[in-house]
């Protein structure tokens, strides 16, 4: 067994390339995410123990349709494990046998274990599996042997064992497919013979190490924080790194949670950052967004004007040369920075035009980890417990929890709704396992009956996820006397609120956010 290996995800466009990623990272392998024209040039660098061809929406048979050049990979004898696109491509390349449309399959599906390799070991001889395909292979190519097959006969999984190769039609990355991790971690373990090694947390020395190299003494850093896990542990790690060349940054919008201001403030002078700037620019977005009602345009105006006041703020520092940001996978991911293949969900405010406008280097110490593993990070690095377990918060803070325009009697709405759903999720017991828990303040009204009278109020939406990654998200089923305690506050103790919802839609199709 080898240690400190790291495994490639060839990413053919597939929805759940990321989810394999994070499988991988979670078995104690690092993973890294890669456009598969990339994949030689990894390789010769080193340090690779396997390569994973992820799944994709095309077809093999699509003239355009993404490929990869096998002979580095095979000629540097590292192993690779295809999962869909990337079974039926290593089919084609070769020399197999795949039919188009040959049975379309979505859903779980039952695969028979016809013979056990590696990859198989230890399976039971029926499988619950995840499919999502319409091409199938039918006839492995030379040296492979069929290891399964699914109840309409074509080939689930095959195998060279000689050189290496394995491949599978199904996702073993998705908790829908039964002993998916057993299968994962037969690949790394088993067959590229990687130990695990790797963990978030044991990853400080080394960021801090590479902060401090490519920082040179004497110029200074400036830090956006917001209160939120990702900027506060950001913070800290370039605080470790540079001392007092750090200039953090709280720009006050007015869209901050309750208490938000106070808590950034004591956190940080706790941990030993020095230099604190707070900025109350409460009015000054609030007039920016007045009129506004496309969500799109709302993260615009509220990242557009965060530019300006930070520009401002940084202006008045000498001798800043970086800017640092809390970045993360998943922003990466949406705003279509991670691959060329990533297709763009929503705008994120700390993923954008900083840089270029500053003409600032950009020292991003968390691009590369989830949100679970930088709560990880943060405990190491001893943040407030509060902090770490703060669910997620979106940049434009709460512009993008009131549909249509923003204004105060909005706003104060969904401050203090929020502040409701949070307590309640922590006095039930709640709040440490889901993912996320807020309030949405509609635009439409709802005819209410206060004190014997007819009141016209707002609506407001009560959303509860669980998730891993934010990635993929479902609703929670949550106890009716906790729904009904929070209905009851809401309406009781907000002003202005005549009815509450609750969101039953999973992510996908719905975001988590509602824009």
């Amino acid at each position: 067994m080898r240690e400190g290996l790291k495994v490639l995800v060839a990413d053919f466009g597939g929805q759940y390339a990321h989810l394999i990623a994070r499988r991988c990272r979670e078995l104690g392998v690092y993973s890294e995410i890669v456009d598969p024209e990339l994949v030689g040039g990894e390789l010769e660098r080193g340090g690779v123990g396997g390569v994973i061809f992820s799944g994709g929406p095309r077809s093999v048979f699509e003239p355009d349709s993404p490929s990869i050049d096998l002979q580095p990979i095979l000629g540097k004898g590292v192993p690779i494990l295809g999962i869909c696109y990337g079974h039926q491509l290593l089919a084609k390349l070769l020399g197999g046998r795949i039919e188009a449309g040959r049975l379309r399959e979505y859903g779980r599906t039952r695969v028979e274990v016809l013979e056990y390799d590696k990859l198989l070991e230890g399976l039971p001889r029926r499988v619950s599996a995840w499919m999502s395909h319409g091409d199938a292979v039918v006839e492995p190519p030379p040296g492979f042997r069929v290891t399964s097959r699914s109840e309409s006969g074509i080939v689930t999984s095959m195998s060279d064992e000689i050189r290496k190769i394995y491949s599978i039609q199904f996702h073993p990355e998705v908790v829908h497919t039964e002993h998916g991790r057993e299968i994962l971690r037969n690949f790394l373990e088993k067959i590229c013979g990687i130990k695990p090694w790797w963990s978030p947390g044991d990853r400080i020395g080394e960021i801090v190490e590479e902060i401090r190299r490519i920082v040179p003494e004497g110029e200074r850093v400036i830090c956006a924080v917001s209160g939120g896990v990702d900027s506060m542990t950001t913070a800290v790690l370039v605080s470790k790194a540079v001392g007092d060349r750090l200039y953090c940054i709280f720009v006050d919008h007015g869209l901050m949670r309750k208490g938000e201001r106070e808590g950034v403030e004591k956190s940080l002078r706790k941990l030993g950052v020095k230099n604190l700037i707070i900025v109350d620019a409460r009015e000054r977005f609030l007039r920016r967004l007045r009129g506004v009602a496309d969500p799109e345009e709302k993260r615009r105006v509220v990242g557009e004007e965060f530019i300006r006041v930070f520009e401002e703020e940084a202006s008045r520092i000498p001798g800043v040369r970086w800017l640092a940001q809390g970045t993360i996978y998943p922003d990466r991911i949406e705003s279509g920075r991670a691959s060329r293949k990533a297709a763009l969900i929503k705008s994120h405010h700390n993923v954008g035009a900083l840089p270029e406008r500053m003409n600032l280097k950009l020292i991003e110490p968390l691009r590369d980890f989830y949100k679970d593993e930088v709560r990880e990070i943060a405990r190491r690095l001893g943040l407030p417990d509060e902090v770490v377990r703060r669910h997620p918060f979106p940049g434009p803070g709460l512009a993008v929890r009131i549909i249509g325009e923003v204004n105060e009697e909005k706003l104060e709405i969904c401050r203090e709704a929020n502040a409701i759903v949070e307590e309640e999720l922590k006095h039930s017991g709640l709040y440490d396992r889901v993912w996320q828990g807020f309030a949405v303040v509609c635009n439409d009204k709802w005819v209410g009956v206060m004190g014997d009278e007819r009141v016209e109020g707002y609506i407001v939406i009560v959303r509860i996820v669980e998730s891993v990654d934010g990635m993929t998200a479902d609703w929670h089923k949550i106890d009716h006397e906790v729904l009904e305690r929070i209905s009851n506050r809401i309406t009781r103790e907000v002003p202005g609120v005549t009815m509450v919802a609750y969101a039953a839609t999973s992510k996908p199709p719905s975001t988590i956010e509602p824009c």
